[in-house]
């Protein structure tokens, strides 16, 4: 079992270094939030039978390996059966390369564009002097450790995430489905990586 965990950028670069090594039964596990295509182009790489797009649902970092995933592909039963006795929760979507990517990024539609909507209210309420009251106000409705999560990691991670909701608004354009929260949301988070950039060019 090969697991490829870096970004969906560099997922293409992965897929073909580890695709020499993959022998008979071996599996190459994509875990990247890529788009469902990518997902699809990654499986005729390695071969449908030798894949398994896996998506992951929620906070590593807090979770560790029972992190809850999603699985598709011709390798999805393979994953599970290596992953699952080792305690991370993995629900077969499908045999089809993709289908787990599309949940994640129908998903993430909603949590990056809740997570989007958070910063640039707390943004205004800090110019307006009200940061304090609104931080109080919203953890009351989504709860202050989901609210930290959010604005935290959408801050550390904005440049992963980025593509992530570009991934996403390709996915509803490809439904048919106009993107309006997820171009908003990549806008956010292109906004937050080209911050935290900005020391760095300083230095």
């Amino acid at each position: 079992m090969v697991l490829s965990i870096n970004s969906a950028a560099a997922a293409r670069a992965a897929a073909e270094a580890a695709h020499p090594a993959l022998g008979p039964g071996s599996v190459l596990a994509d875990l990247n939030t890529a788009a469902p295509a990518l997902k699809r182009e990654l499986a005729a790489l390695v071969g449908d039978a030798a894949f398994a797009d896996v998506a992951l649902l929620g906070s590593v970092p807090a979770r560790g390996l029972h992190t809850p995933a999603l699985a598709s592909g011709g390798g999805a039963r393979s994953f599970a059966e290596a992953l699952t006795p080792l305690g991370m929760p993995v629900e077969i979507v499908s045999e089809h390369a993709g289908d787990a990517a599309a949940r994640k990024l129908l998903r993430s539609v909603f949590m990056k564009g809740l997570a989007a909507s958070a910063i640039e209210s707390l943004d205004a309420a800090a110019v307006a002097g009200q940061l304090e009251w609104l931080e109080s106000e919203i953890a009351g409705v989504i709860g202050e450790d989901l609210l930290q999560r959010l604005v935290d990691g959408s801050r550390r991670h904005a440049v992963r995430r980025m593509d992530e909701m570009e991934a996403a608004a390709e996915l509803l354009v490809e439904l048919g489905v106009d993107p309006k929260v997820a171009r908003a949301s990549a806008a956010v988070l292109a906004r937050l990586a080209a911050e935290s950039a900005e020391p760095a060019a300083l230095e």
